[in-house]
Parts: C-alpha cells; sequence; structure tokens
C-alpha cells in the first residue's frame, strides 16, 4: 500500500500531551522508556505508537478487499481511519480489527456514501469470512444422534463459524472478481523475466460494482478450508429458523409455507438440503 494515501488522512499520528499520575506523558515516558543521544523517551514513544496505527490501517486494507473496491482507496483510507479513531483495537489479536465496522457503516453511514447499502452488504461479507476461517467450532451431530428423534421435537444449533447473509448484492461474485484482478497484478509485479522487452503498463480495467438482487449466502469452512455458498430462499430460512431455535418440523414448515414456489417435492428438497449441510458439518448441539 502506498504511504502517500496515509500521510494525509492520519492526523492522529502524532500522540496527544497528556497528563499520567499527575505527571506529563513525556516525563512519565521516561520510567519505562529509555532515550538516546538523538531521540527523548516520549519521542520513542511517539514512533512506536506511529507504527502500530500504520499497522492496524495495513491490516484492516487487506482484510476488505473488497470494500476498498467498492469505495476507492482514497475514500477507505479516510473511512478506515474514522473507524479506528472512533473503535480504537481493544482485542489482543489484529484479527479482531473489523468486529464492530458493521455498526459503524450503520450509525455512520456517511463514510459510505453513495454506496451505503452496498458498502453494507460487503463489509458484513468480509468479517464472515474471517469468522469462519478461525472462528470456534463444537462437535458437529451425526444422522445416528438424531435419528429416533422426532421432527417436532427436534433442534438443532448451527457451528458458530457459520454465518447465514441476507443480502442485497452478488458481493460475492464481485469479490471474485477483485481478488482475481489483484492476484494478477502481483503475479506481474512478481515477475522477474528480464529477458522480455519492456512494455508500457496499460491501465487496469475497473471491475463493474454488482447490481441489485437478492442473494443468500453461507460463509463457512469445511476441511480448513474457507467457502461461501449460496442458498435458495427457502433454505436461508430454514436454517435461520434452527439457528433461532425453532424445531426441525416448525423451520420447515415455516419457510415452505411462506414460499412462492410450486410444483416441488418438498419433501425430497428437504432431504437433499439437509444430507448437504450434515456432510457439511454445520449442526451441533443446540446451545
Amino acid at each position: 500500500m502506498s504511504t502517500a494515501l496515509f500521510r494525509p488522512l492520519t492526523p492522529r499520528w502524532r500522540m496527544q500531551k497528556r497528563w499520567i499520575d499527575g505527571r506529563p506523558m513525556e516525563e512519565a515516558a521516561a520510567d519505562f522508556i529509555k532515550p538516546n543521544d538523538r531521540l527523548s523517551s516520549f519521542e520513542r514513544l511517539e514512533i512506536y505508537n506511529r507504527q502500530y496505527w500504520f499497522r492496524v490501517l495495513d491490516c484492516l486494507w487487506d482484510d476488505y478487499p473488497g470494500l476498498r473496491a467498492v469505495l476507492g482507496q482514497r475514500k477507505f483510507m479516510k473511512l478506515i481511519t474514522a473507524y479506528l479513531t472512533r473503535y480504537p483495537s481493544e482485542s489482543y489479536t489484529l484479527r479482531d480489527l473489523g468486529n464492530r465496522l458493521e455498526c459503524f457503516l450503520r450509525k455512520e453511514p456517511q463514510w459510505a456514501a453513495p454506496r451505503e447499502e452496498l458498502a453494507m452488504d460487503m463489509a458484513r461479507f468480509e468479517w464472515a469470512q474471517t469468522v469462519a476461517f478461525d472462528g470456534p467450532s463444537k462437535p458437529a451431530i451425526a444422522p445416528d444422534d438424531i435419528l429416533d428423534t422426532p421432527a417436532a421435537k427436534l433442534r438443532l444449533g448451527l457451528q458458530p463459524y457459520l454465518s447465514l447473509l441476507d443480502l442485497n448484492y452478488a458481493v460475492d461474485n464481485f469479490l471474485m472478481a477483485v481478488k482475481k484482478r489483484e492476484s494478477a497484478v502481483l503475479r506481474g509485479e512478481a515477475s522477474n523475466a528480464v529477458e522480455s522487452a519492456p512494455t508500457v503498463r496499460a491501465p487496469r480495467k475497473r471491475i463493474r460494482l454488482p447490481k441489485r438482487t437478492k442473494v443468500y449466502l453461507a460463509v463457512h469452512r469445511h476441511d480448513n478450508m474457507l467457502y461461501y455458498k449460496r442458498l435458495e430462499p427457502e433454505a436461508f430460512a430454514v436454517l435461520s429458523g434452527l439457528g433461532q431455535g425453532a424445531t426441525l418440523e416448525n423451520a420447515c414448515a415455516n419457510a415452505i409455507a411462506a414460499s412462492n414456489r410450486t410444483n416441488i417435492d418438498w419433501a425430497e428438497q428437504v432431504k437433499e438440503w439437509f444430507d448437504n449441510w450434515t456432510e457439511l458439518d454445520w449442526f451441533c448441539r443446540p446451545s
């Protein structure tokens, strides 16, 4: 990432002068940081503060390529600078940096204007991938574990790493295109073919933003690999119902009753869904 994007957008990189236990921070810093022949204790602390600030910005830059493509680089930098100012990291791991980005965009949508809704969908989708990648898991339920439980009484929990997303844009296809382009650019920059004749780099073609269309996604992992899977509306409704504590019978009945589709063997369709979801280990004991 170009540091030129940082300089005009990070006015907070110089530490505010504060008091600690009645003493100026410059004086307090000397208790745990030694000065050298060029820098005072406080100035050395400022360097760490600046490096940390750039580090957290850089992490969000890498974690949200889709949101960056939706907003553009400069607008994205303004967004994450405002976000981290409002919600500084409170976790020991940088993995959690984006856990309040959706909340921030809901409260302050002006940072994503005029693409607020698309930006929200993309932020939710990219955070769901972080959850799926290393979120906790529970022992999966095998078919034999529930064979004797009637559907009217059976409740199934969903794995904590599984996210169900009701979206208004096809952000999955858009993000795939963004990552494909970035991968191609990286391969080009990594090339060391000195025998090749120098060429003029063609301008990158902008990826077309997705149009509004209803998309239901399940973001999950399987065999330690990250996946996202499109769901039919009724399948999404069944899983959402189970996730909210409904019995299997009620979750399926409510989803089918709300469907506009006809000429479908729902018994066969539901069986096919559950065979697939069980194979993917999506179900666990409910909390």
